[in-house]
């Protein structure tokens, strides 16, 4: 199947047309300006961004209540990639169920323009050539997911979603939402299958489980972030196969009870 890349390409565009290899220390208000777009950050009771197109301007606001500046700059690169995308929309609400990969099922649901935009948005905040210079030689882990989202000054999330679409290292994301599974991905070079995990709790002995049964708190903090599990916690083992070690990461989210858990080779 061909890849759409019109998200990301039209991201290396703009980044072109400007002159920047990377926007990481430029303020999304100041880069939208050069556009002539207005930028606000208020409260927005209920949505993370939204794009209201005028006859001769176009304004951008981001939820003031949003928790993190790394996620307001990616609800603000996802409204700016519906802004040089999607010009038939004249106003337009993003929410969690639109800005977050674990959400596929409502992403599809409202079209491939919100899957470009996150596309747009993961190129414009993590351009590829500086993203793979930056990892280059560094071990797969919390650390290094960690360390990214500092270097670029974007999302947990994104850096994940980023790290599938570059395929950096063998590894796979489970997205969770209300104590289900709801979808899954890998890397190319991932080699372990699965059970058909969707539509129903994960494993029992997963860290992903322990999550859910602590109210999407954070129980793991500093070098225990990768907790150790057996590779048939998630995997299939054919009968010639020991169990060996693996690696669970999750990052819960409270308020959305929502769990992002990705699982490597120890």
């Amino acid at each position: 199947m061909k890849k759409n890349l019109k998200g990301s390409n039209k991201a290396k565009e703009i980044l072109e047309i400007i002159g920047f290899d990377e926007i990481t220390e430029l303020p999304m208000k100041e880069l939208m300006a050069g556009f002539d777009i207005i930028y606000i950050e208020e409260e927005l009771n209920g949505s993370d961004g939204v794009i209201i197109r005028g006859r001769s301007k176009t304004i951008i606001k981001v939820d003031v209540n949003i928790y993190t500046t790394h996620r307001k700059r990616f609800v603000a690169a996802h409204e700016l990639g519906h802004f040089f995308l999607h010009d038939k929309l004249s106003f337009h609400l993003d929410d969690e169920k639109t800005l977050s990969w674990n959400r596929l099922e409502e992403l599809h649901k409202r079209g491939i323009q919100e899957i470009e935009a996150n596309d747009f948005a993961g190129e414009l905040l993590m351009p590829e050539q500086a993203f793979k210079n930056f990892i280059l030689r560094k071990p797969f882990g919390p650390n290094l997911i960690r360390d990214i989202s500092e270097r670029f000054n974007t999302s947990l999330t994104s850096v994940i979603f980023r790290m599938l679409k570059i395929n950096i290292a063998p590894f796979f994301v489970v997205f969770i939402s209300d104590g289900i599974v709801r979808y899954w991905r890998k890397t190319e070079d991932f080699r372990c299958y699965t059970n058909d995990i969707t539509k129903i709790p994960p494993p029992k002995f997963s860290v992903a489980m322990e999550y859910i049964e602590a109210n999407y708190d954070f129980i793991y903090t500093g070098s225990e972030k990768a907790q150790s599990i057996e590779k048939s916690t998630w995997f299939k083992l054919y009968d010639w196969e020991e169990d060996v070690e693996f690696f669970e990461y999750c990052i819960p989210t409270k308020k959305y009870k929502t769990i992002i858990s990705v699982i490597w080779e120890a």
